[in-house]
Formats: structure tokens, sequence, C-alpha cells
């Protein structure tokens, strides 16, 4: 890659991550809801009238929205290209914030912040990652996806503190009328830096191969592209293995993040937005080092160890949040480590949609894939919220995604991923050429 390439697909990952890190304000969702239930406890005029089981329908709506959206976001993206399919992204964002801040209504919430800011959430997501990897050979597509979807988790790390504050001076109308102003503007400004490579310009290759006889280096077939179409990938076994343990990772990881404020205020009282952030630091970081390691060890090897490290620390999250329990730095790292699994998934799915099937429709193919993400998010947010509010604590909710985690170990070591299998054998025997050379 020549220095100038590089230097545009530093460029392009950059400003995808900071699209990202304008779009992560979905993560910041607890620290509304504990706003809006106040609200509806204290009561009198003008205040939100919801079903306190209903708090989390607003979050649960746009994660569904914003998923389902990434299948046309994707498509447009693929056509119109990453830099207006952003902008996109970025009017809708901030006219579901604005939409929402007029008004309590239940659902002027579920139009405005569900469904308008989930599907512009899609377009600014789904235009950042593809732009970027374009612009990079096959062997950094787990640390590219990985960092330029880290500036989603990484959000809650301002954006959880801002919005606290945004509470406390103005109330929650006036704090979502300020995002609704100020994310449309960011997005706008970055989307300009989004470009896809030239015409015809092909990144190097994985692992380049020699013989005595050659003049010019070959890549293996095992990492050309192989450019599947929607339907092609839909009909293939994979993904729908695929999409099974991405709706397990992703529910799980959502529903501690949709009530990580609630699940810190017991025993971080008004500092619980610090629980927030420092889980959106583990959340960005799974998806670096999760990206990183599965370009090097394998993306089976990756799911299976984040999976079953995830299991575990739901089951342990049980007591951390019990009655009675009031241990703030346990919930905190319970809560760091819950997260940097979460961020995982949002690397090693991308990266396992590119690796099978292909960038040249990876933004639709992505799409699709994703559709776990959001269902995922929706039932288990309502199942959540739903569990807390008759038994009010966390522990069925916990002894639910730990189960389903237990379940995703074993069907993701149970799997056959032939190009997994390739690589390991085409790594083998480099390793015994370069022996005998």
């Amino acid at each position: 890659m020549s220095k100038e390439n590089a230097s545009h697909g530093i460029i392009v990952t950059a400003a995808g991550t900071g699209i990202n890190l304008a779009l992560g304000v979905l993560y910041a969702w607890s620290i509304f809801k504990g706003a809006i239930k106040e609200a509806v406890e204290k009561g009198g005029p003008g205040a939100f009238t919801w079903d306190i089981a209903s708090l989390n329908d607003p979050y649960a709506i746009c994660c569904l929205v914003f998923a389902i959206t990434m299948i046309a976001a994707g498509k447009c993206q693929d056509i119109i290209g990453p830099r207006k399919t952003a902008f996109i992204g970025g009017l809708l964002v901030g006219l579901g914030f604005i939409w929402a801040s007029q008004t309590t209504d239940y659902l002027s919430w579920i139009l405005g912040f569900g469904v308008l800011t989930g599907a512009g959430i899609a377009f600014g997501y789904s235009s950042a990652t593809p732009a970027a990897l374009k612009w990079f050979p096959p062997n950094k597509t787990g640390r590219i996806a990985g960092i330029v979807v880290s500036g989603f988790g990484l959000a809650s790390v301002y954006i959880a503190p801002l919005s606290q504050y945004l509470l406390v001076q103005f109330g929650v109308q006036k704090a979502m009328l300020f995002y609704g102003i100020a994310f449309p503007v960011v997005v706008g400004v970055l989307s300009f830096f989004l470009v896809n490579p030239p015409s015809g310009y092909v990144p190097p290759g994985f692992i380049e191969r020699r013989t005595n006889n050659e003049t010019r280096s070959k890549v293996h077939p095992v990492f050309a592209d192989v450019n599947a179409t929607p339907l092609e990938m839909i009909k293939s076994h994979m993904f729908w293995i695929l999409w099974i343990l991405f709706f397990i990772g992703a529910s799980a990881g959502l529903m501690v993040i949709g009530s990580m404020a609630g699940m810190a205020k017991t025993s971080m009282g008004e500092k619980a937005f610090l629980a927030v952030a420092i889980l959106a630091m583990g959340n960005a970081g799974g998806r670096i080092a999760a990206g990183t390691l599965s370009d090097k060890i394998g993306r089976k090897k990756t799911l299976i160890a984040i999976f079953a490290v995830q299991a575990v620390l739901m089951f342990a999250a049980i007591p951390a949040t019990s009655k009675g329990a009031s241990n703030a730095f346990q919930i905190v790292f319970l809560a760091t480590l819950i997260g940097f699994n979460y961020g995982a998934n949002l690397a090693l799915f991308p990266s396992y949609t590119k690796d099978l099937w292909g960038i040249k429709n990876f933004g639709v193919n992505y799409g699709i894939v994703f559709t776990a993400w959001g269902i995922g998010g929706l039932i288990m947010s309502r199942i959540s919220q739903s569990l807390i509010a008759v038994t009010g604590d966390y522990n069925s909710a916990f002894m639910l995604a730990g189960g389903l985690l237990l379940a995703g170990t074993v069907i993701a070591a149970a799997m056959r991923d032939k190009k997994e299998e390739m690589r390991r054998e085409l790594k083998g025997q480099l390793l015994v050429e370069k022996a005998q050379a």
C-alpha cells in the first residue's frame, strides 16, 4: 500500500470513527430513562405519564429500526456512496431528537427517538465501516472494523456525563434539543471525509505466495472476495448460524447497557453515569481488541472465548446487583468486562460478513446480518424490563442472558467455518515451505 493510499485510508477510518462517536448517543439511553422514571414517579402537570414497564420501549424500538434500516442504508451506501448516506443519517438523527424534545408523549418518543433516530443511526453507521475497509488489505479487516465501530461504543464516555449535566441544568426536553441541533452539524462535517477508493484500486493481499518459476506474486484464493449477493448469502447455512449467534451476543449486552445506570444507582447515587462511561470504554476496547485478535487467531476461536466469558460474567452479576449489594467497584468492574465482550461482537460479525461474502455487497449484506442485533435488542430489552418490573431485581434477566450465552458458546464451537480451516491449512503450508527453504 502506497503512502498516499495509506494516508487516505487513515483519514477515512478517522472520519468513520468520529461519525460513530457522534451517533453512539443510543448507549446513553439509561441516563435519559432514569430522568424519565423520576418524572413519572413525581407526576404533576406536563410530566411523563408512561407505564414503568414501558420505559425501555423507545430504546428498544430505536435498536429495531436501526437494525432493519441497515439493509436499506447499506444498499444506499453501496449505490450513492458513504458521504451522502452519512449526511442523510445526521439529518434524521437531528429530526428525531428535536421531535422528542417537544413533548412528553409516549408515542411521540417512540416515533422521534425510536423511529427517526434509529433510522438516522443506521444511515450513519452503515456508511462508516465499508468505506474504511475498502482501503485496507484483508489481514487488517478485523482491526479496521474494530477501530471504526469503537467510536460508537466509546460515545458514552462523553455523552453520559454531558447528558447528566444537561439533564440537571435544563431538563429532559432541552437536553434532547441540544443533541438534535449538534449531531447533524458534527456528522455533516465528518461525512465529507468519507470517500471510496478510486476505481480499479486493489489493496494488497493477505498472504502472497511465490514459487521459483513465478515472476509475480499470487494471492491465495481463500482470501479473494466471493462477492455474494444478499440472496446467495441468505441461502448459506453459515448466515443463519451467525445470525443466531449475533442475536444472542448483542441482546445480552444491550440488556445490561440499557439498564446500567439503574443498576449502579443503588451504590453510586448521582454518580451512576460514571458506570455508563466506564462500560463504554470497555465496549470500545473490546471492539478493537477482538477485531485485532481475530485477524491473528481466527474469528471462530475469538467468538467462542467471548461468548464463554460473557456467560460467566452474567451469572457473576447476579449477586453483585442483588438487593442489599452496594459494592460500586464490583459493579463497575463487571460492567466494564460485559461491555468489552459485547463490543467484541460489533467487530467480529462485520469481519465475518466480509470474509465469507465479500466487499462488493458488504453494505446490504451486513445490514441483513445486523437485523439480529436489532431484534435481539428489542426482545431482550422488553423482556428484561418486564422481569425487573415484576421481580424488582435483575436476577432473572441475568440468568436468561447467561443461559443464552452458554447455548451460543456450544453453537460457535460446533460450527464448521471452511474459510477458517483453509486459513489454518495455508499458514501451515507456508510454515513448512519456510522451514524447507
